[in-house]
């Protein structure tokens, strides 16, 4: 059979619906269409999509079992190594990791190992009515902080072993930055919650409202009886351009704006949290936090969104899927733009009018590529004389975080770095006995599937650690 020399299309929502409305934009695979994805794997004897995965999930064996329409056996191989597989199918960055190495990407396209994995998540999301099936316990008690994808998988995989497991999580809902940061138009909060709801039946137990460093120390889990402690509370720490007017009102980070969108649900009709609507809105950064804060800006109401990001469309480290899925819904791309200024509205002749303080406009210069940078990016430089004003009515600063230095603090001898990440070996020790970390929590803001790798390396030291190996 001829090989069919590009990957199926993932059908959407159409861009003038979906811009309205927080539903979820990619709407998966039918069967038959995985089926017939499926036939374009060639099975390699070298298996290089496998070697690109951070989890090692065991992909030609679980899309052997699709082509064979044996699905749960698909799925039981992707449970495996990975314990969040419908998340992953939705938010993993396949492009530049299985997919990369995939064989057939050399000549075609690669096999769309992402949508087929989404697909084999969801099918047994939709059709399994049994509960996963609890270990038998070993005797011995881990507590994890956070409940991010690094907190998650560390606590999936112990408790797959046999180990009682508690997750401490700071907010009122278990998933980090599954649930404060992703929208629900890319990952559905009720995945999230299915796949939390799996591994508390494998026995994890998830305790939310607890700040480990207020409500508990790192000292004091040890003191309750707990083993090992793996800390993967993210790195939810926005950072700012320290120019001037960025402490007017309407100026958000991104962390804050999509924190109370998406978790406390500021886009109801009379929501407890306030959040600005409507209006002109900017977005500062080129990441995939950048498109999700101007994404969701436009389906708040927003007349007009602008992503101003200082290089060009071709350093832009979005994923992209979400560039176009943004540039299909209107978003105004302004590259090669820097802004050195927010104004603000102020009225001399009445104090109290309410418009006084509130974002009025942002100033920005245009900037060109000059030579790379210590990332390898050519470094951009002002154009002299280039300034410029855009008006807005909403300034939201999407240009990464850093861990926060609370448990750092509390916590005697555990080292960081200058950036605040906690530093670990291989294995993921810090440099406190017992303490391992992994994610963001160490490398600061990356991908959900990187969090989630070095959540199953700290697992399997905490295992080896606990079990004398």
């Amino acid at each position: 059979m001829a090989i069919i020399p590009s990957k199926h299309e993932m059908p959407t929502q159409a861009p003038e619906v979906r811009a309205h409305n927080f539903r979820e934009v990619a709407l998966g695979y039918s069967e038959a269409t995985a089926l017939s994805e499926a036939q374009r794997c060639l099975n390699c004897k070298n298996r290089p999509c496998v070697e690109g995965c951070p989890v090692n999930i065991q992909i030609p064996d679980f899309i052997s079992k699709v082509k064979e329409g044996d699905y749960e056996s698909a799925y039981r191989i992707i449970s495996k190594t990975s314990s969040l597989p419908a998340v992953c199918g939705r938010v993993c960055p396949q492009e530049t990791q299985c997919e990369a190495k995939c064989t057939l990407g050399i000549k075609f396209e690669p096999v769309g190992i992402g949508r087929l994995e989404r697909f084999v998540a969801d099918w047994h999301n939709a059709q399994s009515l049994s509960a996963a099936e609890k270990p038998a316990g070993n005797g011995h008690r881990v507590a994890v902080v956070g409940s991010g994808p690094s907190g998650l998988t560390c606590a999936g995989d112990l408790a797959k072993k046999g180990y009682a497991v508690t997750v401490y999580e700071a907010l009122h809902a278990a998933g980090g930055v599954l649930v404060y940061g992703i929208p629900e138009f890319r990952l559905p909060k009720a995945i999230v919650a299915r796949e939390v709801e799996t591994l508390k039946q494998l026995g994890v137990d998830v305790q939310t409202d607890v700040v480990i460093g207020k409500t508990l120390t790192v000292d004091e889990l040890f003191e309750m009886g707990y083993e090992a402690v793996f800390i993967g509370t993210g790195a939810g720490l926005p950072r700012f351009m320290d120019i001037p007017g960025e402490s007017l009102k309407g100026v958000y980070s991104a962390n804050e704006y999509l924190t109370r969108s998406n978790l406390m649900k500021a886009y109801l009709d009379d929501p407890q949290t306030p959040i600005m609507k409507g209006g002109y809105v900017a977005v500062v950064g080129g990441g995939n936090v950048a498109m999700d804060a101007a994404r969701t800006a436009l389906r708040l109401g927003a007349e007009h969104v602008y992503i101003i990001y200082r290089r060009s469309m071709e350093e832009l480290p979005a994923r992209r899927e979400e560039v176009e899925h943004a540039e299909e819904e209107g978003i105004d791309f302004r590259l090669l733009c820097n802004p050195v200024e927010i104004l603000g509205f102020e009225n001399p002749d009445d104090p109290r009018d309410p418009r006084n303080g509130f974002v009025d406009g942002i100033r920005c210069v245009k900037m060109e590529l000059g030579e790379p940078d210590a990332s390898g990016r050519r470094r951009p430089v002002v154009i002299p004389g280039s300034e410029f004003e855009l008006h807005v009515d909403t300034v939201i600063m999407a240009l990464g975080t850093s861990p926060n230095p609370l448990i750092k603090n509390t916590t005697q001898g555990l080292e960081v770095n200058r950036h605040g990440g906690i530093i670990v070996s291989e294995d993921g020790l810090t440099s406190r006995e017992g303490v391992y970390a992994g994610g963001d929590a160490v490398t600061g803001a990356a991908t959900v599937i990187s969090a989630m790798g070095a959540g199953k390396v700290a697992a399997r030291s905490i295992d080896e650690y606990l079990s004398g190996k």
